[in-house]
């Protein structure tokens, strides 16, 4: 009797948040999901182009958020993360590679940001 209770919980929550999502507009089940993934994290990579070659990598980044002023609260033209630095851009954090900071300006476009595939 108590695993029945348990299970028509569970199946209760899971109609509820159902019905929540889809009375949400698109831009609110966007930020529901981007909340979600900021929360748990990703497994992202960071990619730099010159042409068409790959000339700097950052691995294991949890997010790209974009900066905010400190007084205004206004978005600012650029958005920053952690991520180790792939080196030698074999995929793999190697011995010596090291977590850092790095920014990325709105105006640039000769990147790309996806989840690690290996």
């Amino acid at each position: 009797m108590n695993s029945h209770k348990s299970t028509t919980g569970v199946l209760v929550v899971g109609i509820s948040a159902m019905l929540l999502l889809a009375g949400c507009t698109q831009e609110q089940q966007n930020v529901i999901s981007r909340d979600i993934q900021n929360w748990t994290g990703t497994n992202g990579v960071l990619e730099f182009y010159a042409g068409d070659k790959v000339v700097r990598r950052f691995l294991k980044i949890d997010k790209l958020s974009t900066a905010m002023g400190t007084q205004d609260k206004l978005p600012r033209p650029y958005r920053f993360g952690y991520g180790v630095m792939d080196e030698n851009l074999n995929f793999v954090v190697d011995p010596g590679e090291k977590k850092v900071y790095f920014e990325i300006s709105d105006y640039a476009s000769n990147y790309l940001f996806f989840e690690n595939p290996h």
